[in-house]
């Protein structure tokens, strides 16, 4: 890496013409030498966190994008270069910038000062554990033509700022306690006249802000759960929701999912009641294929979709996401487990890769795995019907008028109204439930 610009990685657009992103954790810091394709850092879009790779290799010169900012896709986010770029300037490696600071060039940081360097810091013995277990960050650095009124450097870890944005303190108005200068979750909680933390801010410890009547806080609509409210709100108000339930002795599938669990072609994936619904609603489109389409409203046309991109809606920390398993009408079983088995996982990390939450054409929805028999979903945009997924619950049951107990669950399919009528929707919703009583009825699909 000859030149500053060739190794000057900017924020890509990592998909579906996003145009901002926020820098959620630097993976590699000033001074470390990566190679190309190592992950720098996660980036959460408006869809989900993506690792973003390095298309340089060569030292970490700069990051030039805090923790916790967003930036727009183009902004230059790290500088890679060879050692002999980091040595030339004689200035010791310079530390991304604060969040509050906003992006700064090279030009624009002063070199900082020697004892906020975060190297080698000694650990309090007594301090959080996950405190201790993060990297420092640095805080208040601020723009070159202001440095000589600018404020000292302030040394701070991830929770420590994550309680400061909480509480509504400035880091830079913090007496830090321990002899490092690095400050803690303790010392944001410190009384003022606290003899252990001389000069301490005065600031409302955890759970005193009820006593002063501050009964609740705000956190920023922003990444995932903005992209799920504008979506859920886009659906609601444009595609007119109808909502049918039924209620299903699926005893015979927990009875199939033993006998399937014994099979070697599934033994290293999971086998639950999941992946035999999902097979339900897949073979369940063959006979009434509409609910596999989507209305074109510019076009004034209805779009059948020949391959089913299943969804499954997932919860994550950071709300509510769709990935779909692409072509899951082609799978067999085994390898329909294994592709639930990976969206699942990928989206609870928060990873799922954007082109996974695109395209799909038809939802499942589980809130069974809440303990909740049913519910009215929400269409996911571009598509026409959800499924949701109630609890399995024991129950007593009519079978050859004897009441017996059985695994019941209750079904519920919300579809749009627009081209989807009462007799379709009951009819697929009824062929899901079919297979999901007598599984053996797969075979007539």
């Amino acid at each position: 890496m000859s030149t500053q610009e060739s190794g000057t990685f900017l924020l890509p657009d990592v998909g579906e013409g996003l145009t901002e992103a926020e820098l959620v954790t630097w993976h590699v810091r000033v001074g470390d030498e990566i190679k190309i394709n190592d992950i720098v850092c996660e980036i959460e879009t408006a869809k989900s966190v993506v690792e973003l790779p390095s298309p340089y290799a060569g030292v970490v010169q700069e990051l030039l994008v805090a923790e916790g900012e967003t930036v727009e896709v183009g902004t230059p986010i790290i500088r890679v270069g060879d050692e002999s770029d980091a040595s030339s300037n004689g200035a010791p490696p310079i530390e991304p910038p604060s969040a509050a600071s906003g992006v700064e060039t090279s030009a624009q940081v002063d070199p900082p000062a020697p004892v906020d360097v975060p190297v080698d810091v000694p650990v309090d013995a007594a301090a959080d554990p996950a405190e201790v277990e993060q990297p420092l960050t640095l805080v208040g650095s601020g723009p070159k033509e202001a440095a000589v009124s600018r404020r000292p450097r302030v040394l701070a870890k991830p929770p420590a700022r994550a309680l400061a944005r909480e509480l509504g303190v400035d880091l830079a108005d913090v007496v830090p306690a321990r002899a490092d200068g690095v400050i803690t979750s303790a010392d944001l909680t410190a009384a003022p006249a606290s003899p252990a933390v001389p000069g301490a801010r005065a600031v409302p410890a955890p759970g005193a802000h009820r006593a002063t009547g501050e009964r609740e806080h705000r956190e920023p609509i922003k990444g995932v759960r903005k992209q799920m409210g504008q979506a859920m709100v886009r659906s609601a108000f444009t595609a007119p929701h109808v909502t049918e339930w039924v209620t299903v002795d699926v005893t015979r599938t927990m009875e199939l999912l033993v006998r399937l669990k014994e099979r070697p072609e599934l033994r290293d994936v999971r086998v639950g009641p999941m992946l035999v619904l999902a097979r339900a609603c897949i073979l369940a489109t063959r006979r009434t294929p509409i609910i596999n389409s989507v209305w074109d409203e510019e076009a004034q046309e209805v779009v059948f979709k020949h391959y089913v991109n299943l969804g499954i809606a997932a919860a994550t920390p950071r709300g509510l996401v769709v990935p779909n398993i692409k072509d899951a009408d082609a799978l067999s079983l085994p390898e329909l487990a294994a592709a639930l088995d990976h969206l699942v996982a990928t989206a609870r990390d928060g990873k799922t890769p954007p082109p996974d939450l695109s395209g799909g054409t038809f939802t499942i929805t589980n809130v069974g795995s809440f303990g909740v028999d049913s519910g009215t979903p929400i269409i996911n945009p571009g598509e026409s019907a959800i499924l949701c997924f109630g609890a399995i619950k024991r129950k007593p049951w009519i079978v050859s008028d004897q009441v017996v107990a059985r695994d019941v669950c209750t079904l519920s399919l919300s579809f749009d109204h627009r081209h989807i009528d009462g007799a379709a929707g009951s009819q697929y919703l009824a062929d899901v439930a079919a297979i999901l009583e007598d599984p053996a009825t797969a075979l007539l699909f």
